[in-house]
C-alpha cells in the first residue's frame, strides 16, 4: 500500500510533473481566456412611423414618375400604349399616396413627426457653413443637406399635388384649364430627377454616407457613424442618458 502510494506520489511530484524532487513547484499561468468580439453600438435615428412615411413617399414616387414618363415621352407612350389605363394609374397612385401620408402621420407616432418637422424647420450658424462647403460643421439628426432635401421634396410634393389635380379636372371641366399647369407639372418632373440622383448617390453608392440607409430601412445606425456624421445629435443623446442616470 505504501509503495503504492509512494509511486502515485512520486508521479504528481517527480521530475514528469515539471520540476526536481523537493524543489517547489512552480504555478503555471492560466491560458489566456479569448474575449468576445465586442460587436459596433448602435443608436436609434428614425422611428418606424418616420420610416413608413419615407418608403410610401418613395414608392408613389417612383410609380408616378414611371407612368408621367410613359405619358409625357412619346416613344415609350408608343411603346406602352393603354394610354387611358396608365393615366389612371398616375391619378389613383396619386390619390393614394396621399391617403396613405395623411394616414401614416395621423395614426402613427405623431410626436416623433412633430419633431422631425421642427429639426427640418430649423437652420443655424452650423448648418449654414455647412451649406458654404464646410462638411465638417457639427450637424444634428439631419444634416443641412438633408433639410434642404426635405423642404425640397416636400414643395415638389405640393405642387406636383395642385397641378395634377388642375389638369385633371381641367380635362372634365374647360374652367380648371390654367396657362402654366401643364409647363409646372412637367418642369417639377425634371427638377425632381435631378434631385433624385443626388439623393440616390448619396444614400447608397457614396461609401461616407451610404450607412444612413440603414437608418432609414431599420432605424438603427452605428454610434460612431453617428458620432462622425451627426456629432450634434449624439450629444443630445449623451444628455438625455445622463439626465435619466441621475
Amino acid at each position: 500500500m505504501s509503495s503504492a502510494t509512494g509511486s502515485a506520489t512520486g508521479s504528481a511530484t517527480g521530475p514528469a510533473a515539471g520540476h526536481l524532487p523537493g524543489a517547489t513547484p512552480t504555478l503555471q499561468p492560466p491560458a489566456p481566456v479569448a474575449s468576445a468580439a465586442v460587436g459596433p453600438r448602435y443608436v436609434r435615428r428614425f422611428t418606424r412611423t418616420e420610416r413608413s412615411l419615407h418608403w410610401v413617399h418613395a414608392a408613389a414616387f417612383f410609380v408616378l414618375l414611371g407612368s408621367g414618363l410613359v405619358l409625357y415621352l412619346p416613344p415609350l407612350s408608343s411603346a406602352v400604349g393603354r394610354r387611358p389605363f396608365v393615366k389612371d394609374v398616375h391619378w389613383w397612385t396619386a390619390v393614394a399616396w396621399a391617403a396613405a401620408m395623411i394616414l401614416v402621420a395621423v395614426l402613427g407616432n405623431r410626436r416623433a413627426v412633430a419633431r422631425t418637422a421642427r429639426e427640418v424647420d430649423t437652420f443655424d450658424a452650423d448648418d449654414a457653413r455647412f451649406l458654404r462647403g464646410n462638411l465638417n460643421a457639427p450637424q444634428g439628426r439631419f444634416n443641412a443637406g438633408q433639410k434642404v432635401n426635405v423642404i425640397l421634396t416636400a414643395a415638389f410634393a405640393v405642387l406636383f399635388a395642385v397641378s395634377g389635380a388642375l389638369l385633371w379636372l381641367g380635362e372634365r371641366d374647360h374652367a380648371f384649364r390654367l396657362a402654366g399647369t401643364v409647363f409646372l407639372h412637367d418642369a417639377l418632373m425634371y427638377v425632381s430627377l435631378v434631385v433624385l440622383v443626388g439623393h440616390l448617390y448619396l444614400a447608397v453608392i457614396y461609401p461616407r454616407t451610404r450607412h444612413a440607409m440603414r437608418g432609414i430601412t431599420l432605424g438603427m445606425v452605428r454610434e460612431d457613424w453617428a458620432r462622425e456624421h451627426h456629432a450634434k445629435w449624439v450629444a443630445e443623446l449623451d444628455a438625455e442618458a445622463a439626465e435619466r442616470d441621475r
